[in-house]
């Protein structure tokens, strides 16, 4: 196992949010106290948990494909990938406000697309959430040819994608690209001739779970 990329353990994205959900905390506990204080501290610890971003261990097994985020495998389904016009495998993952939200690039390869799209902010869970929601897709070409598509899509309450990959660059497996704030959900489109070994149900942790094998020569 490998642990990668020395980011703070909290996110750069969330310390606007920290700050003023701590001074508030402190506000309220000089002019207020007792249980008004205690609720804001609450909120202080959950927004401190959601923008926290640990090192994590990743596979040396270069066929694998990790998974971007943690969160809960809601969907495996064959199904033509919209920004490829490719027939692929998807698994879909779906997280909640307690998950880690950064993302993490699957595969490694050269970046072919970045597009976003602008969109609705439904429960990231449901089925046309992947057409209708604020979403951002990235296609990459491994070395092996394969075409690897990975998408952002808003959630609930989430109301900012961020993607920090530009058409062109490589991108390293378990590299951090982007990040959803509050909510979202994040769809993986492969090969058909990827071997998935994730079950719809089962919780997954950003780049330590392998959720497919795709062999590096196709």
């Amino acid at each position: 196992m490998n642990r990668i990329y020395p980011h703070p353990f909290f996110a750069r994205e969330g310390w606007p949010f920290m700050a003023i959900a701590f001074l508030l905390a402190v506000v309220m506990q000089i002019f207020a106290g007792g249980l008004i204080a205690f609720v804001f501290w609450v909120l202080f610890i959950i927004v401190a948990q959601f923008f926290r971003d640990p090192a994590r261990e990743m596979t040396r097994d270069e066929d694998a494909v990790v998974a971007p985020v943690d969160g809960r495998v809601i969907k495996i389904e064959e199904t033509v990938c919209p920004y490829t016009g490719e027939q692929t495998k998807m698994i879909s993952i779906f997280m909640n406000i307690f998950n880690v939200h950064s993302q993490k690039a699957p595969v490694s390869g050269r970046i072919e697309k970045v597009e976003y799209f602008p969109g609705k902010f439904l429960n990231a869970s449901l089925e046309k959430a992947s057409e209708l929601n604020e979403r951002n897709a990235v296609t990459v070409v491994t070395k092996g040819g394969d075409k690897v598509c990975f998408v952002q899509i808003a959630g609930l309450v989430a109301r900012r994608i961020l993607c920090y990959k530009l058409i062109g660059e490589e991108i390293e497996r378990g590299e951090r690209y982007g990040f959803i704030r509050f909510g979202s959900r994040v769809d993986v489109y492969l090969p058909l001739h990827a071997e998935i070994t994730v079950t719809i149900g089962e919780k997954t942790t950003g780049v330590e779970t392998v959720i497919a094998r795709l062999p590096q020569a196709s």
